[in-house]
């Protein structure tokens, strides 16, 4: 298993900094999401700095879907980046943080007319519009409170990411954004442009997730700039580009990520080029990470509970968690690292498959994984879990879902563990 961040092993067992995998366990009980926030917060600075230019203005979005809860807005809006939305419960948890409404950008392909009462009466700094439907439902919403709203309109360049296809977002057709092909795009952009109502800034597009390829962001940076300079020869003055996220990361040896430094400095030299070539100035360039960021900072932390042979001869470890606090294995077959931590350096001896305690034949972490000989009372660390593992989790199987710790100098508590009672909480 690679150790990213503070993760190092002192004595064969893995430590997060100073505390211990069992010091952990034994105060906060597995299963457990655990954060490496030094190791978060430095992963943003990289981003922040390394995303610069003197050509125009850049501005990092934090896209809260990949994990959101009010400690970890709070650590977003202390290291000075912006923050993105897809719902009115995002909003809500982020406007109950440190962060100010006018650094929030709220997207999505469905607002609801209440998520969208609700992001203009709270001061939402920028609405993604994503469809003309929208542009009627928050029209109407303005003009009944007589105000104007910031807006960029999300645009499909039709760029083919290479990824897989339930995290694709930029083919012809995908369920998000206007294609820049269609025929009326350049009516439907003029009308938005030219409604007292609306302030539009620019465009967003984002061409999907989990993608390794550089020459993919760069063909969409290029071919988004082309678009916006027919956009400008129309009279539109266009300020902002966002190029959404969706950098790759690390989860087993079978990814490729290419290193973010660099990239980020050839990105950001790509993009000057396309504007030179172009003629063009744009205000602002906005890019949005959010597994990329936070993904490899987080881990989760289970107990082995049964070592189980079945008579086919498969091996399994039963866990205390299940795919109820990691859901993407069963959902699109992710892929995960893990290793004993109170036995990390031991040889490795077997074939395990590591299986949750729900009642689903699919309830599977990690398949055929070698690892040293397990025990029942052994702990279980599955590497990078930070991005769309608490955001998806659920109570299936009424089982509750874990706490979550950021550890720094010290552990602090972010999500307490749920009861028995919270499940019952909104139950008649």
């Amino acid at each position: 298993m690679k150790l990213f961040g503070n993760l190092n092993v002192v004595d064969n067992e893995i430590y997060l900094g100073k505390y211990s995998m069992n010091y952990l366990k034994e105060k906060y009980g597995t299963p457990l999401y655990i954060v490496d926030e030094d190791f978060f917060r430095e992963t943003i600075r990289k981003f922040k700095n390394n995303f610069k230019s003197n050509k125009f203005n850049t501005n990092i979005l934090y896209a809260s879907k990949a994990l959101l809860n009010k400690y970890i807005a709070n650590v977003v809006c202390e290291e000075g980046i912006s923050i993105d939305a897809v719902s009115g419960g995002e909003i809500y948890t982020i406007l109950n943080s440190k962060m100010s409404a006018d650094k929030i950008y709220f997207h999505g392909n469905n607002k609801l007319k209440k998520e969208l009462e609700f992001a203009v009466d709270s001061g939402v700094g920028k609405i993604v519009i994503d469809n003309v439907s929208e542009i009627n439902k928050l029209e109407a919403i303005l003009k009944e409170r007589k105000k104007t709203q910031k807006v960029l309109i999300r645009l499909n360049p039709g760029i083919d990411a290479h990824t897989h296809e339930y995290i694709a977002t930029s083919k012809n057709d995908s369920k998000f954004g206007l294609s820049i092909f269609s025929d009326d795009i350049f009516d439907v952009i003029k009308r938005v442009a030219n409604s007292k109502y609306f302030e539009l800034l620019g465009f967003h597009a984002h061409i999907g997730s989990q993608v390794f390829r550089e020459e993919s962001f760069f063909s969409e940076a290029d071919e988004m700039i082309n678009f916006i300079k027919k956009v400008s020869d129309k009279g539109i003055r266009i300020e902002e580009l966002n190029l959404g996220g969706g950098f790759g990361i690390y989860y087993t040896s079978e990814d490729s990520p290419f290193e973010i430094e660099g990239f980020l400095k050839r990105y950001i030299k790509k993009i000057e080029e396309f504007l030179e070539k172009n003629n063009l100035k744009i205000k602002t360039i906005t890019i949005e990470p959010g597994r990329s960021l936070i993904s490899n900072a987080g881990h989760t932390l289970y107990t082995a509970e049964i070592i189980k042979k079945t008579y086919g001869g498969k091996n399994f470890i039963f866990i205390d968690g299940s795919m109820n606090d990691n859901i993407r294995p069963a959902l699109y077959g992710a892929k995960y690292e893990a290793s004993i931590a109170n036995k990390f350096n031991d040889n490795l001896e077997e074939v395990y498959t590591i299986a949750g305690k729900c009642c689903e034949s699919g309830d599977i972490i990690i398949r055929d994984i070698m690892l040293p000989k397990v025990e029942e009372g052994d702990l279980i660390l599955v590497s990078s879990t930070g991005a769309y593992n608490y955001s998806m989790s659920s109570n299936y199987n009424r089982v509750e879902r874990p706490a979550m710790i950021f550890v720094s100098d010290e552990v602090k508590v972010a999500v307490r563990r749920e009861t028995y009672e919270d499940l019952m909480r909104n139950d008649l």
